[in-house]
């Protein structure tokens, strides 16, 4: 069986690419990192590319002319890929509503809390633990889910909850929150190249093996 060739769109340092390099690409789950992109230049996640010997380019809005030829470009080279499925990992840009279209339910993105807290609009990076420790939530954790039209309002596909202490610091709660992340995602991702998820409406069924 062909393997199923991955787009993963970062905008950072990477771990979780990281995670998906080792978890998945490494591994004979099924599953091919076909091409890393980013929209910001120096990246350290562009260097973890390169030592895999991963294809990687940079590609964002400011390029192109028009939002429509930037729109143009990006699906360009994902079919030429030959992309099944666009994995946002730490991706700080919008999503054109045509790439989500094109590849509905084959977008999937990892928030760093529990959808439906603390995402949407201004929830990002270190705002979203800043967010959970202004609140005083007792949990928080990560969600991976596919995307759709509405930001971070796309069916959920797996969450996971680490407790927040008193003490915590924007730094203490980042790092649980990756441990999850690391874990979560490749498995969303596994679920996925195994065809057992099943999107029912606004949810999502995970099929037993």
């Amino acid at each position: 069986m062909k393997p199923l060739n991955i787009a993963v769109m970062i905008s950072g340092s990477g771990s979780n690419l990281q995670a998906l390099i080792d978890q998945i690409h490494k591994t004979n789950l099924g599953g091919n990192i076909a091409l890393v992109l980013s929209n910001k230049e120096g990246v350290y996640g562009l260097r973890r590319a390169e030592e895999n010997r991963i294809p990687a380019m940079v590609i964002h809005r400011k390029q192109y002319e028009s939002v429509a030829e930037y729109e143009k470009a990006l699906m360009k080279v994902l079919e030429e890929k030959e992309i099944d499925l666009i994995v946002l990992a730490g991706y700080l840009s919008f999503i054109p509503v045509s790439l989500i279209q094109q590849y509905k339910n084959r977008i999937m993105n990892i928030h760093p809390s529990l959808i439906p807290s603390f995402c949407g609009k201004g929830f990002y990076g270190e705002k979203v633990h800043e967010g959970v420790l202004q609140r005083g939530v007792k949990l928080t954790g990560a969600t991976v889910h596919f995307v759709n039209e509405e930001m971070d309002g796309g069916p959920i596909i797996i969450q996971e909850a680490v407790a927040v202490d008193f003490y915590d610091t924007v730094e203490t709660v980042q790092k649980k929150v990756l441990e999850i992340e690391h874990r979560i995602l490749p498995l969303a991702v596994t679920l996925f190249i195994e065809g057992r998820l099943r999107v029912e409406g606004s949810k999502v069924a995970v099929l037993n093996s």
